[in-house]
């Protein structure tokens, strides 16, 4: 695991003063992660634990739903872009290379998977299928702003289907639903299934995942009884008015868009002639749909969302570490040899621990066991003796425990 002492970063005395959104002051506060330019954010080692667990979730949940795996190159030459009349967006980083060739950096993928697509699939028997990818996009983002939520360089999960038809892509669409719906809740945040706009792709609503939250730039409106939610853009009901599913009152808030789904139709595989034979031996189009979850997007989320006014709060299922173990300073050789033994012993118990073994006040070491939100903080002092001062990040109590029920608590 982590001895402090050896961490790549280390924690900041205050908050960055050119930032004003709550996950950007705490993650940068706490060395998760550094802002290198506007909307452009390294990730350092605690920031990146954070990412990773979150990306594990959503691979075991595209996974289940079969979707399938794969990378796609960031790198997207202009004769994608063009077969669908998506070269020169107002989005893209676009530019010539020194040999001539020109490139726009991948902002999103639909070009690229129905091209690679038409050398795969060809009949009906090929058919559905689905790919995904956790990849950085890149968009010429004009207001660059709110930490991980607006950024030029950020994280995505995209999930691509192709179908013969609309009601295997309507099943497949409902599935990627409920998949959503698992991996939210299973990282700890609760979202509205909210009705958006088409836009110029269909009739139908698309469905965005709305996190109710002050720092969010959409505005929803939802039913306080039922599951109807629908974004302002295209929103019949205003607040107070009455539920039209239930008729429950009409609330409004604002709110994070953490992922969405869209049914494509056929735009695309017109686009690059991707094509299947079906059953009669006639050639149709691919009915594709696409479906986005913005990993970068959910942990800046999480932030705004589990705080308070001493730091992060983290959800034990995408914590850096599970513990974070504090020896306080003393003359106590014993006690020292005590802290490095419950160290090893939680390691070898494969519990993940950050163990702050610095030679700083303890005043220091609970404010920033607070700060990186960590779920449980496990003192080793004089006053606890042979036994551990337990408490988890969002409680006021403390215990005193043994290593047992320590080891027994965390791994629950």
């Amino acid at each position: 695991m982590m001895l402090q002492s050896r961490l790549f970063t280390k924690t900041l005395k205050s908050f960055p003063k050119d930032e004003e959104a709550i996950n950007a002051k705490m993650l940068i506060r706490g060395g998760f992660i550094r802002k290198m330019s506007a909307g452009v954010y390294a990730q350092l080692p605690l920031g990146l634990r954070v990412l990773d667990k979150i990306n594990r979730i959503i691979r075991e949940e595209m996974n289940a739903i079969g979707g399938q795996e794969m990378l796609m190159q960031a790198l997207v030459a202009k004769e994608y872009w063009e077969k669908s009349k998506r070269w020169h967006t107002d989005v893209a980083y676009e530019f010539k290379s020194p040999f001539g060739e020109e490139f726009a950096l991948g902002w999103t993928h639909e070009e690229v998977v129905t091209a690679i697509a038409t050398h795969f699939i060809n009949s009906y028997k090929d058919l559905p299928l689905s790919v995904y990818q956790i990849q950085t996009k890149y968009r010429a983002e004009p207001r660059a702003k709110n930490g991980l939520l607006r950024g030029r360089e950020f994280m995505m999960k995209d999930l691509y289907s192709f179908h013969s038809s609309k009601e295997s892509l309507d099943d497949f669409y409902q599935q990627v639903i409920k998949a959503y719906q698992k991996i939210l809740k299973r990282v700890g945040l609760k979202a509205l299934v909210t009705e958006a706009s088409g836009g110029a792709f269909t009739k139908e609503y698309t469905h965005e995942f709305q996190v109710l939250a002050p720092a969010g730039e959409d505005v929803v409106f939802y039913c306080k009884q039922c599951d109807f939610a629908q974004n302002k853009e295209i929103a019949h009901v205003q607040k107070g008015n009455i539920c039209p599913l239930c008729g429950g009152e009409i609330g409004s808030s604002p709110a994070i868009e953490v992922a969405n789904v869209f049914k494509l139709g056929t735009r695309y595989s017109e686009a690059f002639n991707l094509t299947y034979t079906d059953k009669d031996g006639n050639r149709q189009p691919v009915i594709m749909g696409s479906y986005g979850i913005g990993p970068t997007r959910i942990m800046a989320t999480l932030v705004e969302v589990h705080n308070d006014e001493k730091g992060i709060i983290w959800p034990e299922s995408v914590a850096p570490y599970q513990i974070h173990l504090l020896e306080l300073k003393s003359k106590n050789g014993a006690l020292k040899l005590n802290a490095k033994k419950i160290y090893k012993d939680l390691k070898d118990s494969g519990i993940e621990v950050l163990f702050d073994d610095r030679d700083v006040s303890a005043g220091e070491k609970f404010a920033d066991a607070d700060l990186l939100g960590i779920p449980w903080r496990a003192v080793i002092s004089e006053k606890s003796g042979a036994k551990i001062e337990l408490k988890k990040r969002d409680s006021k109590e403390a215990k005193l425990v043994g290593l047992q029920e320590l080891q027994k608590l965390t791994n629950n």
